[in-house]
């Protein structure tokens, strides 16, 4: 699945292609909310997480989730698409440019006032940690408060990965914070305590910050301390990089055993 920091970079792509543009035409084949018409004009693009949203001025918004299957592209009209149109999930048109989305399992249209709403379905997602401001302590505490809601016996790998703590960490940043912060992904949310969660929300803000622009994704010189990793030298300690797929979640998170000890299985 995408990190945040995918999201806000594809946002970052489509901006350009589509703001302050009237559409030519917009598709989105399995909506059941009439589409916008031809001369509305985009508004804006934009990531809460790891949810990408297009703003039209009538009114509509398409919120799209990419999850582990979808992407957006921009192709010039009449230009052969990268996927096959049976795959297509929405094309917002422009004079220039098609914005296409293939795959993606989560596409609709919906009210855009409904998405700053207590009640729409953006209301559970707590702050994006890609926004500078998500920097501010008052912003961290409220992540670390987030989490007592969540039982205690949840490992903090999963706790990382909940939305509804914090936007953006996905199945990369959460292995990387927890091996920066010395921290087992396994470890019960229950054993640790308010200062390090506090650190582990830091820490991720600051990693997914430092990814938003163009480049290959980086967390320690020369890319990725542990993720993908699996029996290479740990980049601190020089032992070998273990992995599984564990937690509440069945994901697969990597860690260092010795900078990371797990304190279930010891």
């Amino acid at each position: 699945m995408p990190e945040g920091d995918t999201l806000h970079r594809t946002a970052d792509r489509l901006r350009p292609a589509l703001v302050g543009r009237p559409v030519v035409a917009v598709e989105v084949p399995r909506s059941a909310v009439p589409v916008p018409v031809p001369g509305e004009t985009v508004t804006a693009v934009r990531a809460v997480g790891k949810h990408l949203l297009v703003d039209f001025d009538g009114g509509l918004s398409l919120r799209t989730h990419l999850r582990m299957t979808g992407s957006w592209h921009l192709a010039r009209p009449g230009e052969r698409w990268r996927r096959p149109r049976h795959l297509l999930r929405a094309r917002v048109g422009v004079a220039d440019w098609d914005a296409l989305c293939f795959s993606a399992p989560i596409v609709e249209l919906v009210a855009t006032d409904r998405l700053s709403g207590s009640v729409g379905p953006l209301s559970h997602l707590g702050p994006d940690l890609c926004l500078d401001d998500s920097a501010a302590p008052e912003v961290v505490e409220s992540c670390v408060e987030r989490m007592s809601g969540i039982r205690g016996d949840t490992p903090i790998g999963d706790v990382l990965l909940d939305q509804r703590v914090a936007c953006g960490v996905g199945n990369v940043y959460r292995s990387e914070v927890c091996w920066a912060e010395h921290v087992h992904p396994w470890t019960p949310l229950e054993q640790v305590d308010a200062g390090t969660r506090r650190r582990l929300v830091e820490r991720a803000g600051r990693q997914l910050r430092a990814n938003l622009g163009p480049g290959r994704r980086t967390t320690v010189p020369g890319g990725l301390a542990v993720y993908g990793r699996r029996g290479e030298p740990c980049r601190r300690c020089g032992t070998p990089v273990r992995s599984r797929v564990g937690g509440t979640l069945a994901r697969v998170a990597y860690w260092c055993p010795r900078c990371q000890p797990d304190p279930v299985r010891g």
